[in-house]
């Protein structure tokens, strides 16, 4: 299958919305329900018809294309130097990832078992998360190298709050390799940086201010 500079754009804002949601809760202690449940949901969806079928429809993925579209461009505030660093380290891992396919296996399997929840409760239920966030740590957090989330510390001290932090990036990592997938690379964050930043422009400008 070939894909397009749209696909492309798509999975990295998957990418970028995931890193930007653990900003907001870290600083914050908070994040909109409903974006977080895209970016979740597309733990869950393991056979689309298209790149943006993973997070439901452009306006599940918004937040990311415009995150992106500013973050790529600007890199001038501490919260735009957070999201990069956050979505650059996920793209790494990522990395680390598809080298392990036994680890792979065991994300797939864990994520399958936890469908029943997600499908019964919803992807941003307690227990929905709590199964999402373990899969993290058994998988992800092992590896050396880990992401270092830093905010307000009565925020990230917060249970319920750290268990939303892991899952989203264990959802980060699903966008990354589906970046990948699409045949995104990491060279193209350097050279082709003005393509992404246009491109994801011009799809959150195509989805209106509502």
């Amino acid at each position: 299958m070939s894909y397009t500079q749209e696909d492309r754009t798509v999975a990295l804002a998957g990418v970028f919305q995931a890193a930007a949601l653990v900003h907001q809760i870290a600083h914050r202690g908070t994040c909109p329900e409903a974006t977080m449940d895209s970016s979740l949901m597309s733990l869950f969806v393991t056979n689309p018809q298209s790149t943006i079928d993973v997070f439901g429809d452009y306006y599940g993925i918004r937040l990311g294309l415009q995150e992106m579209g500013e973050v790529l461009d600007r890199q001038t505030s501490h919260k735009d130097i957070e999201i990069l660093r956050y979505s650059l380290n996920l793209v790494h891992l990522s990395g680390r990832l598809r080298r392990r396919k036994d680890m792979l296996d065991l994300i797939g399997k864990r994520i399958e078992q936890a469908r029943h929840t997600a499908d019964h409760f919803g992807y941003t239920h307690s227990n929905t998360l709590s199964n999402l966030a373990s899969v993290y740590l058994d998988s992800i957090s092992t590896f050396s190298q880990r992401i270092q989330v830093t905010g307000n510390p009565s925020h990230l001290r917060v249970d319920s709050n750290a268990v939303k932090i892991r899952a989203l990036l264990l959802a980060g990592i699903r966008s990354a390799i589906l970046w990948h997938q699409t045949g995104g690379r990491r060279w193209q964050l350097v050279f082709g940086r003005q393509r992404y930043i246009k491109s994801a422009r011009q799809l959150a400008a195509s989805l209106g201010t509502h």
